[in-house]
């Protein structure tokens, strides 16, 4: 009775473990890692470390401050006369049309500019991508030069360029009178606001994107070339597909930077004429009417905002981003 038993063992069609097979899996249906795997993710930790506590010591010491500062009613004037009111910060808030305004303000100065550096930014890096080798060092750091500006002197290029007195857009624009102020209405001062973001950050995002287009294989775009697909279908069937972990790298720190805009209002408008940003905001609260229970509060709700900009980024995209390697 052993023998077929022992034919069926010898003729087992199961396929017999290679080198290169995946490792296990756990009763929970994860793979287990294995030696060199968990060797390079403590690597991994022990080379973030020394970065991620300084991080916590910059950054995370004075949101922990905020929020606790936000649970008072609290003036820098008077240090002394601090009474806990819990959330009522919060609610005064969310309750007063002043926020919502900046939350509008902010929003709609983030998804114009960032649409538009998206486009820009994503030209600019196929034209870097394709250009002649003895070339593409120069052009690069011509494209570059507007985001290595300091963000205050880039601003103050823009309100001078475009400045009712001394400006000299008006004299250049032959659609615009010589008296026309830009920063007299919402609408223009937003324009320009908007116009100096696009300038300096959209090679930000050129350079992600660029590093994006190297990782597209180029076996796959000859293959398409072959089977007769236009420049229209390659980019939207081959090329962007496989740079998806780029783009959303580029949108997601854009976004963080343009939510977090106050230097450009600062300097144009100050935040009036409803140019006032969430950020601006939480700098008039807390600098200029040192009220820094409600400014600690704004300050934690646009952290919150933050936070939620990048969770909500990574659910949409679904990219896993610690398994985009060079190699596959």
């Amino acid at each position: 009775m052993s023998a077929p038993s022992e034919a069926r063992a010898s003729v087992d069609p199961r396929p017999a473990a290679s080198p290169g097979a995946r490792a296990p899996r756990a009763s929970g249906g994860r793979a287990r890692l294995t030696d060199r795997a968990r060797g390079e993710r403590n690597l991994g930790w022990i080379l973030v470390a020394p970065a991620f506590l300084v991080m916590i010591g910059v950054v995370g010491y004075p949101m922990l401050l905020a929020a606790y500062d936000s649970l008072f009613s609290y003036r820098l004037t008077a240090p002394d006369d601090r009474a806990f009111v819990g959330l009522q910060n919060y609610l005064t808030i969310l309750t007063d049309p002043l926020w919502w305004r900046a939350f509008a303000t902010t929003g709609y100065i983030t998804v114009i500019t960032v649409a538009v550096e998206l486009v820009l930014g994503f030209a600019l890096a196929m034209v870097m991508n394709k250009a002649i080798r003895t070339v593409r060092p120069v052009l690069r750091t011509a494209i570059l030069i507007p985001y290595a500006i300091i963000t205050v002197v880039s601003a103050y290029a823009w309100f001078y360029a475009f400045d009712l007195n001394g400006g000299f857009v008006n004299s250049w624009l032959p659609f615009v009178d010589d008296d026309f102020n830009w920063f007299a209405n919402r609408t223009s001062s937003l324009v320009v606001i908007m116009l100096s973001e696009i300038w300096k950050t959209t090679p930000f995002i050129s350079l992600l994107l660029l590093a994006g287009l190297a990782q597209v294989p180029e076996d796959l775009q000859e293959a398409a070339r072959v089977d007769g697909a236009t420049f229209r279908e390659r980019l939207f069937r081959v090329t962007i597909p496989n740079m998806k972990a780029a783009i959303m790298v580029a949108l997601l720190f854009r976004t963080l930077d343009a939510v977090r805009i106050f230097d450009n209002v600062f300097i144009m408008t100050a935040g009036t004429n409803g140019t006032e940003t969430l950020a601006f905001l939480a700098y008039r609260q807390t600098i200029q009417r040192q009220e820094v229970g409600l400014g600690s509060a704004i300050s934690v709700l646009l952290f919150l905002l933050v936070v939620l900009i990048a969770v909500l980024f990574v659910k949409v995209f679904k990219v896993d981003l610690s398994q985009q390697r060079g190699g596959r």
